[in-house]
């Protein structure tokens, strides 16, 4: 018996007594829990963040309550996630000091881990628990976008100082390129409620919609922008794909003409505020000063290419800002052979490639339903995308996205004994 099926096997058969110890009035103050610490996601001033409290009591809670449920696929997302991890650990050993490449590690631990932790617990009762987690995700967006909205116009005295950095909205984040990237999934939710939800729900997303694309605006973050862009443009596409009906197809192209007007409409209010319209200007430029020349982003980033060559091992987390270059490669992929050696880095892509293929497996199975894989195979895209000009390798809603695209996508391979149980509806969302 291979390695991962003995986990699931094992795992299946811990879970099936699970509901006969636990009462479903505890499994539902877990799932409140679950939401109240994916809602606190956008509060991440510094590190750890409340987030990181909570998530790991989630991780821990999840599988003693019988509320996530391990099968082959999810523990083979596990084993890739150790290979990855140990190779990061190996790259480590390379660094001239331990403790920042170590405490960088630690932080990719706990996330990857949670990742699979999350993974299960959307394999026990994707549609469910999808719902839970996309309903937290979009309140605790809307926080975020509201502070930066507030901060940005100085509508509270102090405002400005605490939620900008350098002319443009951070939130309740400590970077606005992060800020704008965390809003994309939640943009794409609304506007999927629109298409989708009833007439309660879709009203609440249309009000959110405006606050979430202006929040996303006043970031100032050019990666961020591409990622909506094409999330947006990958959204439709699937969904007008996958539409039942030429009915269905109607109504996507109506939201899609509704949604250009609302973006023209927020993009011109946006640019008859000079100091917003001069930055705009500025930072739509895809070539900054600081990306040129051997010292700048391009130039760090061909550094990192001959270093990945000559360490097949790596050199460690950050030790090519601390010992190569005045700042990061600003590249995950590159990044990440850097920190995990080529072993790790190699899996690090594959994994990528791997859920962007389960997602899209997903998509294909969902025709005709409620377009919520739609929206988490857009969004990644989007996001895998924006690793190209950016690290995004600590990004907490990247691996809380990905979690919910392998564990929707291999909910139907979970034996009987593990889904004969348990498949209920969340008490959230």
């Amino acid at each position: 018996m291979s390695a991962y099926a003995a986990t699931a096997t094992t795992a299946s058969a811990i879970s099936g007594a699970r509901p006969r110890l636990i009462g479903s009035g505890v499994r539902r103050l877990v799932l409140v829990f679950v939401w109240i610490t994916i809602a606190s996601s956008a509060i991440v001033v510094s590190d750890p963040a409340p987030y990181d409290a909570l998530m790991v009591a989630v991780a821990l809670l999840l599988p003693v309550v019988g509320l996530a449920q391990f099968n082959r696929g999810i523990s083979l997302y596990l084993l890739l996630w150790v290979a990855i991890l140990s190779g990061g650990l190996l790259a480590t050993t390379q660094a001239a000091a331990l403790d920042v490449p170590a405490s960088h590690m630690g932080i990719t631990v706990y996330l990857a881990l949670s990742s699979v932790v999350l993974a299960a617990f959307v394999a026990h009762s994707p549609e469910g628990h999808v719902r839970l987690i996309m309903s937290a995700y979009t309140a605790s967006a809307l926080i975020a976008a509201t502070a930066a909205l507030i901060g940005y116009f100085s509508l509270v005295p102090g405002a400005y100082d605490l939620f900008t950095e350098y002319g443009r909205a951070r939130g309740t984040f400590k970077d606005p390129n992060v800020l704008g990237a965390f809003l994309v999934p939640a943009l794409l939710y609304a506007f999927n409620l629109v298409i989708t939800g009833r007439f309660g729900k879709a009203s609440l997303a249309m009000i959110a919609m405006p606050m979430l694309l202006f929040g996303s605006l006043l970031t100032f973050s050019r990666g961020a922008w591409i990622n909506l862009a094409v999330s947006l443009a990958l959204y439709a596409y699937f969904t007008f794909g996958a539409a039942a009906s030429h009915r269905q197809r109607l109504k996507l192209i109506i939201a899609m003409v509704l949604a250009g007007v609302l973006g023209v409409g927020v993009l011109a209010a946006a640019q008859s505020i000079p100091k917003v319209a001069d930055l705009m200007g500025e930072r739509a430029s895809f070539e900054q000063s600081y990306d040129t020349g051997p010292e700048g982003r391009f130039g760090g980033q061909q550094k990192a290419g001959g270093l990945i060559v000559t360490h097949p091992l790596g050199i460690g987390a950050l030790e090519f800002r601390e010992r190569y270059h005045h700042e990061d490669v600003h590249e995950v992929y590159l990044s990440m052979f850097l920190n995990a050696g080529w072993v790790g880095g190699t899996l690090y892509l594959a994994v990528v490639l791997l859920t962007i293929g389960l997602g899209l497996r997903q998509v294909v199975r969902d025709r005709g339903g409620d377009g919520i894989s739609a929206v988490l195979v857009a969004a990644f895209i989007g996001m895998a995308l924006e690793g190209l000009v950016i690290d995004s390798d600590h990004w907490r809603h990247f691996y809380l996205v990905m979690a919910m695209i392998w564990g929707m996508a291999l909910a139907g391979t979970l034996p009987t004994s593990a889904t004969g149980h348990g498949r209920h509806q969340s008490v959230i969302g």
